[in-house]
């Protein structure tokens, strides 16, 4: 069977990632979480009218510049204006967020006033209405002010909180497993004998993870060995994901494959026509998703930002589920030596005539630091061989210029 093309399969995993269960979260938690349900006003906002000013309550027909007002009481902040009434020819001193008393139809700023004590002048005409925040002017009770799918910000959680909302419902955030393979490998910390090496990509894939919002397990390493691989894939199956890195190409100690089907995983594809992460494969276990991809670390985090991250955004409840794509002029060479759609580490720079890109350093897989120096990866597709000075690129920022 032919690989995947890289759009079929994107589209084949985004057809199974659905958002999980919604789950409710206390406002300090919910910065970053993706709103499950509509949110209407509960109340108005303002739930009374108040001042917009620290100043004085008056009647604005009284308000001529140089108008002279007798002050015939006051109103903090935290107060009611209950017993309180500006009357023709007077004037109540009042803080911000006080209630408006009875009789009033404005605010005078105090710095447009004499700051008088037992009388005020006015220094500006006023009219009605001026520095009054009404009762329902932001937000009318019923108004739906947030919609589901909605990321939440300071700001959305600044607006829950004003109405007194303490939890909110939000999609639960996908728990992955991460699990690499290999009798080469040790942990970070070990000392490594002739032939060994580090395990990095536990560690990328889950920061990989965290950053976008979801939650990391590492399980460490399982050796090429069933009984191994058997007990660490079990464990991993009780994430909503599982992600497993090396030990699926065709080599005689390539298990995962046949080990995730033993264990009742069911594969729906196996190799997609991309470089690097070419011998990615994807399954289900039920309802959950299960990732296999290449071992090299670069292979692994390039296959982590094109197939996995929009899958697991999805699950969140995410609409914005992948990078931002943008045209850039090439600058110097970018090849594509395959028939494949090809991912190239990039540098984007902002400049006065658009986007520049130029490549990062070595494309090899085997190449760790070009992935320090990139900041897009630009996206070949098969039929472009070769890209030239002042050719057009579309580039996928991985942060914002």
């Amino acid at each position: 069977m032919p690989p995947l093309s890289f759009d079929a399969a994107q589209q084949k995993i985004l057809e199974y990632a659905t958002p999980l269960s919604a789950e409710s979260v206390p406002l300090a938690n919910l910065v970053g979480r993706v709103l499950a349900e509509d949110i209407c006003a509960p109340v108005d906002l303002p739930r009374w009218d108040n001042s917009e000013m620290d100043g004085f309550a008056v009647q604005a027909a009284d308000c001529q510049p140089l108008a002279q007002l007798k002050v015939t009481g006051y109103i903090p902040a935290g107060a009611t204006a209950e017993g309180v009434t500006v009357v023709a020819g007077a004037a109540v001193r009042i803080m911000t967020g006080a209630p408006i008393p009875a009789g009033c139809d404005a605010i005078v700023p105090i710095e447009n006033t004499d700051g008088g004590q037992e009388t005020v002048t006015i220094q500006q005409a006023v009219c009605s209405g001026d520095f009054i925040r009404y009762r329902g002017s932001d937000i009318a009770v019923g108004e739906r002010i947030l919609k589901a799918g909605t990321v939440l910000r300071p700001a959305e959680v600044n607006l829950l909180a004003a109405f007194s909302l303490v939890t909110a419902p939000v999609f639960r955030q996908p728990t992955v497993a991460i699990l690499s393979t290999g009798d080469e490998l040790v942990a970070p910390g070990e000392n490594p004998a002739a032939g060994q090496i580090i395990d990095s990509n536990s560690y990328s894939l889950a920061a990989a993870v965290r950053e976008m919002g979801a939650i990391p397990q590492i399980l460490g390493i399982a050796r090429d060995n069933r009984e191994s691989l058997t007990e660490k894939i079990s464990a991993g199956l009780t994430a909503d994901v599982l992600i497993t890195s090396a030990g699926i190409s065709a080599g005689d100690r390539d298990f995962v494959r046949e080990i995730l089907e033993q264990t009742g995983v069911r594969q729906l594809f196996w190799k997609v026509a991309i470089k690097p992460g070419g011998p990615t494969a994807f399954s289900l276990n039920g309802v959950k998703l299960v990732f296999s991809v290449p071992g090299n670390p670069v292979s692994s985090m390039i296959t982590f930002e094109q197939l996995i991250r929009p899958a697991l955004l999805k699950m969140m409840g995410r609409c914005d589920i992948f990078r931002p794509l943008e045209q850039a002029t090439v600058q110097g060479i970018l090849r594509n030596e395959t028939n494949k759609t090809r991912f190239l580490r990039v540098k984007v720079e902002k400049t006065a005539a658009g986007l520049v890109a130029e490549s990062a350093g070595d494309q090899n897989t085997g190449i760790l630091s070009t992935m320090l120096h990139a900041n897009a990866i630009a996206i070949l597709s098969p039929d472009q061989g070769e890209l030239n000075d002042g050719d057009n690129v579309s580039v996928q920022l991985l942060q914002p210029l």
